[in-house]
């Protein structure tokens, strides 16, 4: 591949879907516009999340006005990003050879690729961080920005408490120990915007076949909070965090209903006509659970985004999972359950 240096081409401006090119064109006119727009965009491990953020862009720019590239380590993944109307690149992200390269392709970044496995420490980021700071000496001006997708797993179990973006962090698991080192990998040296994620779902994502093999939650009295985004609205949220927010700057970014996680689960499965979920005290559920599930059951946080609402300023498509579900199925969900006591909108 021939690698080309990154263009100080003047940015454009971005409009929402349904703006009109009139307003568009006013507000470059006037300055005000807060969607400036590179002429290129590197997605790096680009999965699910990062093909709706590819759509999602397609949808108001073509290929001249804004040029996206996307790596996957399978063939047809790469087909599926071409499909969608971005040039796909085939990288092995532990390969310091394709980590190089990729450095010198983009300003502009979402990174949505996961740590490597073992260990508390996230070595591909490391790599992918050390050759960006590398390639940033030579960028012309403005700075390079990053956007880094963490998780909320970072918190570790909160007993339910409401956290935000001044929770301490203290991970419990080595996956998110993991994670908590790439993001200060990514702040610390690259001034990356960091996106704080909890469960992601979308109507084509759901946990159907943990309903279907009647794996069991917890007791309502004993049950943990759990958090989400849809999909789409955490690819809009990765676009908008580029250009709305602060270099280093930290999101948790959730929509405005944290669930019990049994309330989560029966939603779903009232939405696809499923039974509910059976319910056991702790020490039965732990038995039948997979260890990965019974971590996430027993962590219980709420998140608070009051910060990602005055700041990213979303037009979330689903701000409650469960008005989402309702609606795009048609369920009488809120009769499921009554509102957990305490349960209320965090922003």
């Amino acid at each position: 591949m021939q690698l080309q240096r990154p263009s100080s081409r003047k940015p454009q401006v971005f409009a929402h879907r349904g703006s009109s090119s009139a307003s568009a064109s006013s507000a470059s006119a006037s300055g005000a516009a807060d969607y400036p727009l590179p002429w290129r965009l590197l997605i790096v491990g680009c999965g699910d999340v990062g093909l709706r953020l590819i759509q999602r862009l397609r949808a108001v720019r073509g290929p001249a006005q804004l040029s996206i590239l996307a790596t996957a380590r399978r063939t047809a993944q790469c087909e599926a990003i071409r499909q969608a109307g971005a040039t796909p690149l085939l990288a092995n992200l532990d390969q310091p050879g394709d980590v190089a390269r990729l450095a010198a392709l983009g300003q502009h970044a979402v990174i949505l690729a996961p740590p490597g496995e073992g260990g508390v420490r996230d070595h591909r980021s490391r790599r992918l961080v050390a050759a960006w700071a590398a390639a940033t000496r030579s960028y012309p001006a403005p700075r390079p920005a990053f956007v880094y997708l963490s998780t909320t797993g970072v918190y570790g179990d909160c007993s339910g408490a409401w956290v935000d973006e001044c929770s301490p962090a203290r991970p419990q698991h080595d996956r998110s120990r993991r994670r908590w080192d790439a993001e200060e990998q990514w702040r610390s040296r690259l001034g990356a915007v960091r996106l704080r994620v909890p469960g992601i779902y979308a109507g084509d994502r759901l946990p159907l076949a943990r309903i279907a093999q009647g794996l069991p939650c917890l007791d309502p009295g004993e049950d943990s909070y759990s958090n989400h985004i849809h999909a789409e609205d955490l690819a809009q949220l990765a676009w908008l965090a580029l250009f709305r927010a602060g270099p280093g700057r930290l999101y948790t970014v959730a929509d405005d209903e944290p669930l019990p996680m049994g309330q989560w689960f029966d939603a779903v499965a009232a939405a696809f006509g499923m039974p509910a979920v059976p319910r056991l005290p702790r020490a039965q559920a732990q038995l039948r659970v997979s260890p990965m599930m019974w971590s996430f059951m027993t962590e219980s946080r709420r998140l608070r985004n009051s910060r990602m609402h005055r700041e990213l300023r979303p037009r979330l498509i689903a701000p409650r999972a469960r008005d989402y579900l309702l609606s795009i199925h048609g369920a009488q969900l809120h009769s499921i359950h009554p509102q957990a006591p305490g349960l209320q909108s965090s922003r």
